[in-house]
């Protein structure tokens, strides 16, 4: 035993060295831990029998995996969990001021830098390779957002933080960091959880703008912004657009009124700003054709949603802002793009800005 415990110290080392920011292990033999599995589990199948996963149906289709870490990993006899930070500044004031420029894109500050799934199983690779080296051959997988795996719950039962309100993982260091996890058959022993810290604080629920969160603990992703923006590939409910803002892909609201993410700190550098994206105007990224998009989103995680819907997503943080020529201009300029999705949502964002006599024509009604 005594050596198991030496190997867990000495992979916390480790994992700092790589640039980690905390782990923690759950042991998965135990009738403690079944029992958290179990009833983590029979909450998700309620969140699923109520639809709130909207069109993720691959949610609904690996349940049992989820549940089961034997299916993804023979002979799982410990997870090892591992946070990464990702913030891209000093605090969050710089995120709060893009918020309040309509001219502006709001972008998830997960997403302006590359890509964290590759970053993340890179590093946890290399975690496993230096255990591997210390111990020898072992059974393993590594996993970031890439399989069924309940990383939150695992995360909150090895004391890397709690389940905040906003289901998010949250811990006394913020929220704003990505998670990662390594199934493996070595009998590590688990670490103590952390107790939640979220008390009376229901700041997150009211600052939603679309309120998804609709009770402590329970989100709806269907109204959610991110789900919108990003997983959802339809037609925006139009009852949900002006609600959306400037935020063209993701939405962080309800992490930056978190008290615990107050003092954060800038995060690992890998996840830095790229193509100005923390500053970039509407019209300016309205712009991009394809050709631009795929280039400049290459080792990016928002090159998966497609120029189309990005353009959609565009075209209804226009509509929602100033309504100025330049703005119906970048907007009346994709007025008969090829995809129904990207006219539609063009014409509303067109039709916001000509509304309530703001003294805004397009090109067709200047000429007639």
């Amino acid at each position: 035993m005594q050596q198991w415990r030496e190997l867990a110290t000495q992979i916390e080392k480790w994992a700092a060295e790589l640039g980690f920011a905390q782990t923690g292990i759950t042991r998965l033999d135990s009738a403690n831990q079944e029992t958290a599995l179990d009833a983590a589990n029979t909450h998700f199948a309620d969140w699923i029998s109520r639809k709130w996963h909207g069109e993720m149906d691959y949610m609904a289709r690996h349940q049992d995996l989820r549940a089961k870490p034997e299916t993804l990993l023979a002979g799982t006899r410990a997870v090892i969990s591992a946070a990464l930070d990702y913030w891209p500044e000093q605090g969050v004031i710089s995120a709060i001021s893009a918020l309040a420029d309509p001219t502006r894109a709001y972008i998830s500050r997960y997403a302006l830098g590359r890509d964290y799934h590759k970053i993340m199983r890179k590093r946890l690779q290399a975690l496993a390779r230096r255990i591997e080296a210390e111990m020898g051959h072992f059974s393993y997988r590594v996993f970031s957002d890439s399989a069924p795996v309940m990383e939150v719950e695992f995360a909150h039962q090895n004391g890397v933080g709690w389940r905040g309100k906003h289901t998010l993982l949250l811990s006394r260091q913020g929220s704003l960091r990505f998670l990662g996890e390594i199934y493996t058959d070595l009998p590590l022993p688990a670490s103590a959880p952390q107790a939640p810290h979220c008390g009376s604080c229901a700041k997150c629920l009211r600052a939603c703008p679309t309120q998804a969160i609709v009770a402590p603990y329970e989100i709806d992703a269907r109204r959610c912004i991110s789900y919108l923006t990003i997983e959802f590939a339809g037609f925006i409910p139009e009852a949900l657009r002006p609600a959306i803002g400037n935020r063209i892909y993701g939405c962080d609201d309800c992490q930056l009124v978190c008290p615990w993410n107050r003092d954060i700190r800038a995060g690992d550098p890998e996840f830095a700003p790229r193509h100005g994206l923390d500053t970039a105007r509407l019209v300016s990224l309205m712009a991009w054709e394809e050709t631009d998009f795929m280039a400049r989103f290459a080792g990016s995680p928002i090159r998966r949603i497609g120029h189309q819907r990005w353009l959609r997503n565009i075209a209804v943080a226009l509509g929602n802002g100033a309504a100025s020529e330049d703005a119906l201009a970048a907007l009346s300029a994709r007025a008969d793009h090829p995809s129904a999705l990207v006219r539609e949502h063009v014409g509303w964002g067109i039709r916001r800005l000509i509304s309530e006599d703001r003294g805004l024509k397009t090109e067709d009604s200047r000429r007639a």
